[in-house]
């Protein structure tokens, strides 16, 4: 796996793929910075080796070149991150950025304007990606949020660089940890997989069944793992349509001797809200007109002592509706249990927007072993599926 540290950039000019598809508020500040920090590792190796940077990103999803996901909103904050001043051009590719990008000196960062302001970067057309590819000498993948997609920038491009591609720090890590989790573990391996809806996670299940020892399934779905065995769920979210698969899968886990662990109790609520009166109810028997939002006392005590015993511990989706304060308990006793396990020297992966989003927002994400920066891209790898921005630095 080739990666920056297998070339000297020295009086090259490194075209890096990054992902600065970062969230603004309604003044076009910077409200996460978390994706801009991950970059600045490939970024000052680079400069350090005495090559000159140019950034190339998308910024949201415009319909056409709406000011609002204009690159230049972030410049500012990506010179203040880096600790470098990085000049920002108004195109990705013709003559502006043609220009730019040979004004520019060894030392130095140029931001590209937004990618997705041309259509032909979604649509990974191969005359768009040899234009961004004239621009630098050796081309740097490191965005993993978007290395699931065919785009331009993300794998098109990389075909001009034949033997000049690389991983960038971010996406080498990126992939080191899931291997390690999926391939390279240390056993006992458990998976905890939430969120909403069980269709959402059925290949990831099928694919991870024979790499784990155990398997935590909480959040949403599991309401129907627990309705198709004939429990009563009340008015809790279940896919009644998927009973029959949250059935087989039980089936095949029993096969591989894979131990599945279901939350046994739960918060339930009268109402979707904060202010809902609340319950602890066991989890085959929710009344009507009640919906559980979080697993209960007793399914912590024994979601922790399932970590406790963990070497590896894969971590996607939260456990109840965190984002309520009332229904963040269990959720915040898994992030509390996995601290404890990856002190004690457990190797943890936390991946998947709302995994990563509360894993943040409780303070756990120092505490863990690994946070990945990319929710679908992390999904499709966990699927066993090959992400086309990795394979084609590969090829």
């Amino acid at each position: 796996m080739k990666t920056v540290d297998h070339f000297n950039f020295e009086n090259k000019k490194a075209l890096i793929r990054v992902d600065f598809n970062v969230p603004l508020d309604e003044n076009l500040n910077v409200t996460d910075t978390t994706r801009i920090e991950a970059a600045k590792p490939t970024i000052l190796k680079i400069l350090e080796d005495g090559g000159a940077a140019i950034l190339m990103s998308h910024l949201g999803r415009p319909k056409a070149q709406e000011d609002e996901f204009s690159m230049k909103h972030i410049c500012a904050k990506v010179s203040e991150i880096i600790g470098v001043e990085v000049t920002y051009v108004e195109d990705s590719v013709g003559p502006k950025a043609i220009d730019a990008a040979a004004q520019l000196e060894m030392g130095k960062i140029l931001l590209l304007e937004n990618l997705r302001y041309h259509k032909e970067e979604t649509a990974g057309d191969l005359a768009f990606a040899k234009s961004l590819s004239t621009l630098g000498d050796i081309y740097v993948n490191d965005a993993f949020g978007t290395a699931h997609r065919a785009h331009a920038s993300t794998t098109i491009v990389a075909q001009f660089f034949p033997e000049n591609k690389c991983f960038g720090k971010l996406l080498s890590k990126e992939i080191e940890s899931l291997d390690r989790v999926l391939n390279n573990s240390e056993k006992p391996v458990l998976a905890i997989l939430g969120g909403a809806k069980v269709s959402s996670k059925i290949t990831v299940i099928e694919n991870i069944l024979d790499k784990v020892d155990q398997m935590i399934i909480g959040g949403g779905m599991a309401y129907t793992f627990i309705k198709a065995q004939g429990g009563k769920v009340g008015g809790s979210i279940c896919e009644d349509d998927k009973m029959q698969l949250a059935l087989d899968i039980l089936k095949a886990a029993e096969e591989k001797n894979v131990s599945i662990h279901l939350p046994v109790d739960v918060l339930a609520a009268d109402d979707f809200s904060e202010t809902a009166n609340t319950q602890v109810v066991d989890i085959t028997n929710i009344p009507d007109g009640w919906q559980g939002l979080d697993a209960g006392p007793a399914s912590k005590s024994v979601f922790d002592a399932v970590v406790e015993r963990s070497k590896t511990i894969l971590w996607n989706g939260p456990l109840g509706v965190f984002e309520m304060a009332p229904f963040a308990g269990a959720t915040i006793a898994l992030g509390e249990s996995i601290a404890a396990a990856t002190k004690n020297g457990a190797f943890s992966l936390v991946g998947g927007g709302d995994s990563v989003a509360a894993v943040k927002q409780f303070g756990f994400d120092t505490q863990v072993s690994y946070v990945s920066t990319g929710g679908g891209a992390m999904l499709e790898m966990l699927e066993g599926k090959t992400l086309p921005g990795i394979a084609a630095i590969l090829e």
